[in-house]
Order: structure tokens, then sequence, then C-alpha cells
């Protein structure tokens, strides 16, 4: 593919997420335009890239979304989905996800890295990076889910 440039790759990933859902849950999302004022929901899932461009990739949703993906990708009734299982569904959606990008972005498995997955979660949540870094913003939504994709590289 070739060195592609960040907006590229944002959209690579952004792609990658909306295929993932589509395939472990049925939902077919939409690519919405930035809000302008970027805010964390309160579980974020978290992987790191290493490569050529080293970087972070986190994807974050409300408790309530993610328990409706879990709800599908499980087969599981929402009520019935612990605080174990919205962990491990959105580190493989995390997963999912940076592995279809890295599928997209090279034919050499060893040219991107990727670190295990992991979450963060609670109120009020923020994520602060060192300047001059390169990030990019996807997003995805219908009427009934909303989820948030960030990819910064150094």
């Amino acid at each position: 593919m070739g060195e592609p440039g960040y907006e590229q790759l944002g959209a690579v990933f952004t792609e990658a997420l909306a295929e993932v859902i589509l395939t472990a849950t049925g939902f077919s999302l939409d690519s919405l335009p930035p809000k302008g004022d970027e805010r964390l929901f309160d579980m974020i899932g978290m992987m790191g890239l290493y490569g050529k461009n080293h970087g972070m990739l986190y994807i974050s949703l409300d408790e309530a979304a993610l328990r409706v993906l879990c709800s599908y990708m499980i087969g599981a009734a929402q009520e019935e989905i612990t605080r174990d299982d919205l962990t491990d569904a959105l580190c493989e959606l995390v997963n999912m996800t940076a592995g279809g990008a890295k599928r997209q972005l090279s034919g050499d498995e060893d040219a991107f890295s990727l670190s295990p997955p992991f979450v963060v979660s609670g109120r009020e949540l923020a994520l602060t990076t060192k300047r001059r870094v390169q990030q990019i913003c996807g997003h995805l939504g219908n009427e009934e889910l909303n989820i948030s994709m960030t990819v910064v590289f150094y």
C-alpha cells in the first residue's frame, strides 16, 4: 500500500472499526463528522501501535452502547452481561480493529506490531498527549449508538 498519510491511516482505522462492528454484531454504522466538542465516553479500549508510525488507538463509547454491542457479540441478554463481559468485548473490538487496519496497511505481518489491548473506565475521563502529535478522529453511529475512535501518532 506504500506509505499512507495520516488522514489515510485514519480512514483505514475507521473503516476497520465499522467492518468489525458489522461482522460482530450486524450493526451498520454511519461515519459521522467530528462534533467539535470531542469528549470521551465512560469506557475506553486502547492498544499501542508499533512500526514506522508509532501510536495509540483508542475506542471510546458509553457503557450502555457497549452493553448493546456486547449483547449481540456474545448472544446474551443485556441484563445478564457482567463488567468482565463488557471489558472483554471492548478489548476484542480494539484488537480486531487494529488487526483489520494492520492487514489493510501491509502484507508484511512484522511491519506493524500491536500491544495487548486494555480498557480504562470511569467518569469524566480525559486523555492528554504531548504537543505536536498527529491525531486522527473517526466517529461511527446511528440513532442508538455513538462510538468515537482516535489514533494518535508520534
